[in-house]
């Protein structure tokens, strides 16, 4: 996978943008505040959900990663929240046993 990376609109807050950055493994989300900010990175297999809320003009993605608090970024233009949720949906394995997922075909004692 190439290496993608999305900004927040400029427009609402021209300093402090949040980024999405996208690499093999999984994504970093930087959050900006005035002073400082967070930076987390989540693999693709700890990410249980993505939710896009739509405003009027910009978006608020929410990343749902498993055993964490949930990851919220703010004023991405609605194509760039789809093509964020789009990509990270692509590479979240579908197929992954959970810990307290039982094997296909049987019971997990036998």
């Amino acid at each position: 996978m190439a290496n993608e990376r999305f900004a927040s609109s400029s427009f609402k807050d021209p300093i402090n943008r949040d980024i999405v950055e996208f690499n093999d493994k999984g994504v970093t989300f930087r959050v900006r505040k005035l002073i400082g900010g967070t930076d987390n990175f989540v693999f693709y297999s700890d990410i249980s959900g993505v939710e896009i809320e739509n405003g009027i003009f910009f978006s608020t993605i929410r990343v749902i990663p498993r055993a964490r608090p949930e990851i919220v970024i703010k004023n991405f233009t609605r194509g760039d929240a789809r093509r964020v949720k789009e990509l990270i949906l692509q590479n979240v394995p579908n197929n992954r046993p959970d810990a307290f997922d039982t094997p296909r075909g049987g019971d997990p004692g036998r």
